[in-house]
């Protein structure tokens, strides 16, 4: 059964940030001779790490070049310390990924809140002409550790970076001729652990970047993807932005949400344009039992949580377009 998880990840803890890349880059190339930022990679190679050209995490071989043999958490008999190791790994593949969003699919940074810095804010991800398209794409993920770019921290450690972020989300909007925009929801805390303005909460961000930046793009249509919790980050904005988002957001693709936990009653139009790839060993798209309180739910054709945005991608993108063509 799906839970609701609200857990928020403190600088004061953690001061690296977590998240991801993409499909068709040679991520060995990327992280050893492209990065303009090279303390990333010098992170992971210190923790023995590299990724290879399919963008899986491997050890460093005796040559220097990424083996065969694959991220390995127990790497002593106390469990704290390969936590520690865990979660520096994750922090370094953090800022690897920030900048391939930099690099690979030019995204720019937009300050949260605007004025701030690095050390008193955050910030989102977006193309460079996101306020001038005719489609935007919101992109939101879950909660916990992930940060702008993730879906699944877990998915680009062990399995792949294409698997586990939000860049070939990104690559196929792009190819659409969207704009794009991809929030940070769990960024919420200042190294000192003061609470970032404006970001102190998924939903607190969600609302001020609306504001300050969605809103006041050119779009006429709005479409959202949302995965686990981000999709109670959209009903809460929904219900926020009542007449904005009836009026200007035509599609939302949720994959295995868990806004069925929130207070906030689905409202009616929101239930036409919405659909929720669940959690299914059922084939992609086969129809799921939806309580009449929520929006159509369908498998997303992997059993995992976490695989939920990445198995339905294309499912996904054909149900925006036949949402846009319908506007």
């Amino acid at each position: 059964m799906l839970r609701k998880h609200i857990t928020f990840c403190c600088r004061s803890a953690i001061l690296l940030r977590p998240i991801l890349p993409l499909g068709k880059i040679n991520y060995a190339t990327s992280t050893t001779t492209i990065l303009k930022n090279m303390e990333a990679v010098k992170t992971m190679k210190d923790l023995g790490y590299v990724f290879n050209t399919e963008g899986q995490l491997r050890k460093i071989g005796p040559d220097g070049k990424p083996s065969e043999e694959p991220f390995q958490f127990n790497i002593s008999d106390q469990h704290q310390e390969c936590q520690a190791h865990y979660e520096e790994l994750g922090n370094a593949i953090t800022e690897y990924i920030y900048h391939l969003l930099e690099t690979k699919v030019n995204l720019v940074r937009l300050p949260v809140p605007e004025g701030s810095t690095p050390e008193t804010g955050t910030f989102v991800f977006a193309t460079k002409d996101y306020d001038k398209k005719d489609v935007l794409l919101v992109l939101i993920n879950g909660s916990g550790a992930v940060r702008a770019g993730q879906w699944a921290r877990s998915l680009i450690i062990n399995e792949s970076l294409e698997q586990g972020t939000q860049i070939p989300y990104v690559e196929q909007a792009i190819a659409k001729g969207y704009g794009v925009m991809i929030l940070n929801t769990n960024d919420n805390y200042q190294a000192d652990g003061k609470k970032i303005p404006h970001s102190s909460s998924a939903e607190e961000h969600a609302r001020y970047v609306w504001e300050t930046y969605i809103s006041k793009a050119e779009a006429s249509s709005i479409v959202i993807v949302a995965h686990s919790y981000g999709g109670v980050v959209t009903v809460t904005l929904a219900d926020q932005m009542k007449k904005e988002f009836e009026q200007r957001v035509k599609a939302i693709a949720f994959t295995d949400s868990v806004h069925a936990f929130s207070p906030i009653k689905m409202p009616k139009f929101m239930k036409e344009i919405t659909r929720n790839w669940i959690s299914s060993s059922a084939p992609l798209d086969t129809p799921m039992k939806t309580p009449e309180f929520d929006c159509p739910r369908v498998s997303a054709g992997h059993p995992k949580h976490e695989m939920s945005s990445c198995s339905c991608i294309d499912s996904a993108f054909k149900f925006i377009e036949e949402k846009l063509s319908n506007k």
